[in-house]
């Protein structure tokens, strides 16, 4: 299973299993990365450029699937952040506290953290020489998150708890979101000064 430096686990075999989509493409599949920032890595840019910027991973946008000749491994600058407002494992959904200093109830888990190799100008080079056989050790570290409530998030951390268990909230964490939806119900049945007077 993935380890932090820490040598905590990260609760997945592959992280790449979690990416859905990279931040950096658009809804005609292009590379987002390559047009904005391509003077990061001019390489890279030129590269996509002579295909019109389309990502090497998802290719065709009107085929199914991941059309490219690439896979995410493959790509020096994929970044991807999940923006699902529930917990990955137990499917806790968030309860926001917009005027409180209360601890939210999801927090971002990481299954791959970025480092200085996936901006680099050389990163285009060692991607071309890259097999799958050679992937761990060559591939770019890339930055991959999900959302997981802080009970598994601590479970995932503190023991060998994988992100793929069948797993229901925690009994606390049921609480914790049942007592945030009370509060939002109180403030949505709030009365105005002038209709307390009234009732009064």
């Amino acid at each position: 299973m993935e380890k932090t430096d820490a040598g905590t686990t990260v609760g997945v075999d592959d992280p790449y299993a979690y990416v859905d989509r990279c931040d950096h493409c658009t809804d005609d599949g292009r590379c987002r990365f390559a047009v904005e920032n391509g003077h990061q890595d001019p390489s890279f840019a030129d590269e996509l450029s002579a295909q019109e910027y389309q990502c090497p991973v998802v290719g065709d946008p009107l085929e199914d699937g991941l059309a490219g000749p690439w896979s995410w491994q493959d790509c020096p600058h994929m970044r991807s952040r999940d923006h699902a407002r529930e917990c990955a494992r137990c499917g806790l959904e968030s309860r926001r506290s917009a005027h409180d200093d209360e601890r939210p109830l999801l927090e971002e888990h990481h299954l791959s953290y970025a480092d200085a190799s996936t901006t680099s100008g050389d990163s285009t080079e060692n991607r071309d020489r890259q097999t799958p056989a050679t992937a761990d050790s060559q591939r770019p570290n890339h930055e991959i998150t999900i959302y997981l409530c802080r009970w598994c998030h601590a479970k995932v951390h503190n023991s060998w708890a994988s992100i793929d268990d069948p797993a229901n909230p925690d009994p606390d964490a049921i609480a914790a979101r049942e007592r945030r939806r009370s509060h939002e119900q109180a403030q949505l049945d709030f009365e105005t000064a002038a209709d307390r007077r009234e009732t009064e």
